[in-house]
Parts: structure tokens; sequence; C-alpha cells
């Protein structure tokens, strides 16, 4: 069955206009097929055309059935982005497959990009969620200095990976599987020794994790691969 993003399905009926041309134009559904949507926000929904506009597809809800939690606690990404656009996508689909929950573009010293157009992130995450059938999408942030990131609340372990000698723990060994986590991956240059020491006074955990080295996203898709693994119920 073919699935729709549509985060304010219960209210609207209908699915947004990029997703009722997607499904009238494109596949060419009518009038009495059945679908599947998600909001986003949690649940998934069995739906009926009722209309099969291209503008304006409208749906009746048969069923709505909840997602139960696919991992536990809130894992949240914050990631320096890569100078070759296609390489920061790459990561956004896959590390939705893998599974997390919130996304947080980072501007450090080293940074090879500066500006992140989030609209197109989005989408991606979107197209992503719909399938590897995750009935959250998760939250992307706006591109947000270093510094003024790691001084944000977050109630949790928080790790920031880097590859400068010094004493660090493997992130697999330090794992928390019962709470939330925050884990911070640097650009290409790697993060400055001053950002790493800036970290670590905020209450960040600096881990490897990896005996090899790693292209950014590379590291940021074994980061939410690891976290996921130890937080899969």
């Amino acid at each position: 069955m073919h699935v729709f993003y549509a985060p304010d399905i219960e209210l609207t009926h209908q699915l947004p206009e990029e997703e009722s041309m997607h499904c009238v134009r494109v596949l060419r559904l009518k009038e009495g097929d059945k679908i599947s949507i998600t909001d986003g926000k949690g649940s998934f929904y069995t739906a009926v055309i009722s209309a099969a506009h291209q503008k304006r597809c409208l749906v009746e809800i048969l069923e709505k059935h909840p997602q139960p939690a696919l991992w536990t606690g809130y894992l949240h990404l914050a990631i320096a982005p890569t100078k070759n656009m296609d390489r920061n996508e790459w990561f956004a689909e896959k590390a939705t497959e893998i599974g997390f929950d919130e996304l947080t573009f980072l501007n450090c010293r080293f940074s090879e990009r500066k500006v992140i157009k989030n609209e197109r992130i989005e989408k991606i995450l979107v197209s992503a969620i719909k399938q590897s059938l995750k009935a959250r999408l998760p939250k992307l942030n706006e591109m947000t200095p270093f510094e003024t990131f790691i001084r944000q609340p977050f109630e949790g372990q928080k790790f920031i990976a880097h590859c400068h000698d010094g004493e660090k723990q493997e992130l697999k060994k330090c794992i928390d599987p019962t709470g939330n986590a925050l884990i911070l991956i640097g650009p290409e240059g790697d993060f400055s020794e001053e950002e790493v020491a800036k970290a670590i006074e905020q209450g960040f955990i600096p881990v490897s994790i990896s005996n090899s080295r790693l292209r950014t996203e590379t590291a940021a898709l074994v980061a939410c691969h690891t976290l996921n693994l130890f937080h899969t119920p």
C-alpha cells in the first residue's frame, strides 16, 4: 500500500498539494483506492480516496494506527555539514531510515559549508520515513553556531566525537540505553581543540566511534546506528 505524508490529516482529511499530485498524477490512484498515511507525529492511518484531485486529494480515514516507540529515549544528532551537499543528503536519508529524533547542523570553526537549505533536507526526511515505515518525522533545526549549541540545555548524555589525542571513551561502552543522548560530529577538519575543550566544560563526554578514520557523514551514520542499536527496546 502506498504511504503518504500529511501532518494535519485528522483535521483536513486531505493530502497536501505535493502529495496529492504524486498520488493522483504520478501513481494514478483514483477514488475508492486505499492508501496509508503518516502524520509524522507517531501515527499511521488507513484511508480510502474519496475525491482524486491532483491538487487536493480528499480521503476518508478508516483506521488510526499509533506506532509503538521504535527506540528508547530521545536521540539528537548534531553534525557539521560537508561541502558536498549530496553527502549531507545521503546521511540525512540513511540516518532517518535507522532512526533518530532530532537533527541540527553545526557551524564550526573548520566547517566547509556555512549554509544549509532546510527545505531540501526536510523533503528527504519525509521521503525516508515513508520508505522505512516510520510514523514520526525527525525534528530539523536551523544551522546553529557551535558555541551557541553546546550551551543549550539537554537532559541526558552528551557526547562529542573527535580525533585529537587525549582521554576518550568508546561510545558503545558508555551509552545509557534508558536515557536520552546527544552526539556532536565535527567537519572534515575535525573540531578545533578549543571547541572540544569548551564542549567538555559544558558536560560533553569525549568519545571515539571507530578505530578507522571516517568521513564526516560516515562518522555521523555510525554514531546514529550505535545509539539506535543500544536504545532498541
